[in-house]
């Protein structure tokens, strides 16, 4: 059960890592377009979806925006980036000069993010996704695959079916989606829950996931949306933790990122656990550059005053990838997730339908038993059928002055008036 979208767009996600990556802000995207920066902002955080020319034209700028990109290469990467990007955020003054050891150890930790970075490039899993990104931009044109004909390109073959390029997607993602949200949140089951619906939406909007640059990401920015959501508080699972990891720097690492704030780390598990650079990292969090790096060197400096050890940012993500790894989380199969997906989405379209059922019906029969025509209101004064008179005192007939005229009269010759005598 899937929703046919009229222009692809990218995710609110990757909409807003592709302004930032240029630079432009809410105010300049509204003006190209012709809409307020508040509409882009809805537009960027999903709660609203462009129609009609205003979509056409949204989409045509994001289009640009992405071949902007991939033609011009950032300038600086690594720790120098994140330094730069967070500078002005930190402090509006210039920096005062570094001392001999200081100058080290930032040089050091720009040889060791270097490392890193090139390692990430290799070794990323959003760079694995690249086969499964085509297949799913191939089953986009082709529906469902029933039908389908040959790929008119050279060298294709027939393309798969949605169904196919969704496990594809499932299988190579969903494992370590669920040890990914488990060092967010702690819980295991919270975890394969998180990714488990995630994966369910993915495929009801399947159109529009399949054509996203990124689906690894869209599922990514679902799973962690519904895993730190506050709402699970409140149920009865949640009110006692799991079970700690077997291992004792295991239990203190997962102890240090569980005291982070939620935001932090968040954006230290996708920078320094996933691997994704900072702009990405800052659109996904919904957060601006400044921000997301601040959080990064704020969440580095926490973890770092508990665990000297993981100082250097290439520890820290060996670390996070061998926690996530030392975890036995398997995630449900895809066929039992599509199935859990569909049904939950039939079970809330006939609710939907008993509920608009029964309120027509309760509007018909309070119209079938609602009085046609109402009686005027009565005048002031005017007699009512089967109400008794307003009796009180009024106006004297002549009959009654008579009568009262004859009363006196009679009266005047009577006895005089009685008066009490003393004994």
């Amino acid at each position: 059960m899937t929703q046919s979208p009229a222009t692809p767009l990218p995710t609110p996600t990757e909409r807003r890592r592709l302004r930032v990556a240029r630079s432009l802000t809410q105010t300049q995207v509204a003006e190209r377009i012709g809409v307020t920066r508040e509409t882009v902002r809805s537009w960027e955080t999903g709660r609203t979806a462009p129609r009609g020319r205003k979509r056409e034209a949204y989409a045509r700028l994001l289009a640009e925006l992405g071949r902007t990109e991939t033609e011009t290469a950032p300038a600086s990467t690594g720790a120098a980036a994140l330094t730069e990007a967070a500078g002005p955020a930190r402090s509006g003054a210039p920096a005062p000069a570094k001392g001999r050891e200081e100058a080290e150890t930032d040089t050091r930790t720009k040889a060791d993010v270097r490392g890193r970075t090139a390692a990430r490039s290799t070794g990323s899993a959003r760079g694995a996704v690249a086969a499964v990104r085509e297949e799913t931009r191939e089953a986009a044109g082709s529906g469902d695959g029933a039908g389908a004909g040959p790929d008119p390109r050279p060298g294709r073959g027939r393309p798969r079916s949605a169904t196919e390029a969704f496990d594809a997607l499932y299988a190579h993602s969903a494992p370590h989606l669920v040890r990914q949200t488990y060092l967010l949140t702690g819980r295991r089951t919270l975890a394969r829950e998180s990714v488990e619906r995630a994966f369910q939406l993915a495929w009801q909007r399947w159109p529009e996931v399949a054509v996203d640059p990124d689906p690894e990401s869209w599922v990514r920015a679902a799973a962690y949306e519904y895993a730190m959501s506050p709402w699970h508080r409140l149920r009865p699972a949640h009110r006692q933790p799991d079970a700690p990891p077997a291992d004792a720097d295991d239990r203190r690492l997962m102890d240090v990122l569980q005291s982070l704030p939620p935001a932090y780390r968040r954006t230290l598990l996708l920078y320094d656990g996933v691997g994704l650079d900072l702009p990405e990292t800052a659109a996904e969090t919904e957060a601006s550059t400044p921000a997301a790096a601040n959080r990064i060197l704020h969440a580095r400096e926490a973890v770092a005053e508990q665990l000297p050890d993981l100082a250097v940012p290439e520890q820290l993500h060996r670390r996070l990838t061998e926690l996530a790894g030392a975890e036995k989380l398997d995630a449900p199969g895809s066929t039992l997730v599509r199935g859990a997906g569909e049904k939950r989405v039939r079970f809330w379209t006939r609710t939907a339908i008993a509920v608009t059922a029964l309120i027509v019906g309760m509007t018909v029969l309070t119209l079938r038993v609602a009085p046609t025509h109402y009686d005027p209101t009565p005048a002031p004064g005017a007699p009512i059928s089967g109400v008794p008179p307003l009796t009180g005192p009024g106006h004297l007939t002549d009959r009654d002055l008579a009568l009262r005229e004859a009363l006196r009269q009679r009266m005047s010759g009577g006895p005089e008036r009685l008066a009490p005598l003393a004994e």
